[in-house]
């Protein structure tokens, strides 16, 4: 017999706040899409270099990350060397491994990806400390669930 918690439908407001939830998604793919091509990437190309602007990672990790397989990652990996935004550089702790780090180039590139994100900057900008800081708690509690 099935639990109550399984049955019970969620709530009007639940509902509404998963379905804003979604809109919000849907407008930041959307945004990043159009910023990355404004730089004559694709989105998983940018989210590739963006991942690597933070620190250089294995292909494995990346794919991982980009809830892709391996294959794609060196794909992506090689246009973006092509390109001069990438490298591939040994591991140190496992010099068996290949490392893809962004260049000089990679990483200016991937700063102006970020900052040509408007969407949900503004709005943003419009709350107080404490109030971006309780939004952001929320959505680490999200993730985390």
């Amino acid at each position: 017999m099935p639990t109550p918690e399984k049955t019970r439908r969620p709530d009007a407001l639940t509902l509404e706040v998963v379905e804003l939830i979604g809109d919000v998604v849907s407008r930041f793919y959307a945004d990043y899409e159009e910023a990355a091509a404004e730089h004559a990437l694709t989105g998983a190309q940018a989210r590739l270099l963006s991942l690597l602007s933070l620190e250089p990672l294995p292909m494995r990790k990346l794919a991982q990350k980009l809830k892709c397989e391996p294959s794609n990652v060196t794909g992506i990996v090689d246009r973006l060397e092509a390109r001069g935004l990438v490298e591939r550089r040994p591991d140190p702790a496992d010099r068996r491994i290949k490392l893809a780090a962004a260049t000089d180039d990679g990483l200016r590139v991937a700063r102006e990806l970020r900052d040509g994100l408007r969407f949900a900057r503004e709005p943003l900008a419009g709350l107080s400390d404490e109030e971006r800081l309780s939004l952001r708690d929320l959505l680490r509690r999200m993730m985390d669930a």
